[in-house]
């Protein structure tokens, strides 16, 4: 019986220990993260006036034209991003945008 209890307490300890560990290398890893400050087409420092919110980031450029760049290959630059350790902004989720009205249902006299 004593055995059996000191494998458990043996066993619980271990396993605190190892999720304890991944929260901390979790932890790590997001410091080491920084923020988004090169271009990932051109690798040029960007203008946050140039920017495409893809899967929930908002990705920023360097000039108007890297948005479309980006737009052929997404992945291929999402991958460049991570890579470097890039944390990126989470792309607005829509507080404070307006909202376009539905002209469809009805008639303009323009």
């Amino acid at each position: 019986m004593k055995k059996l209890i000191f494998v458990s307490v043996l066993l619980l300890a271990a396993g605190l220990f190892t999720t304890g560990f991944a929260i901390k290398k979790a932890e790590a890893a997001e410091e080491k993260a920084k923020p988004q400050t090169i271009c990932p087409v051109m690798g040029d420092p960007i203008n946050k006036q140039y920017y495409v919110d893809y899967k929930g980031y908002r990705i920023y450029f360097c000039c108007k034209d890297c948005p479309e760049t980006f737009k052929e290959n997404p992945e291929k630059y999402m991958k460049i991003l991570k890579e470097s350790g890039v944390k990126l902004d989470k792309a607005p989720t829509g507080e404070g945008e307006k909202e376009t009205e539905d002209h469809s249902k009805h008639e303009h006299n323009h």
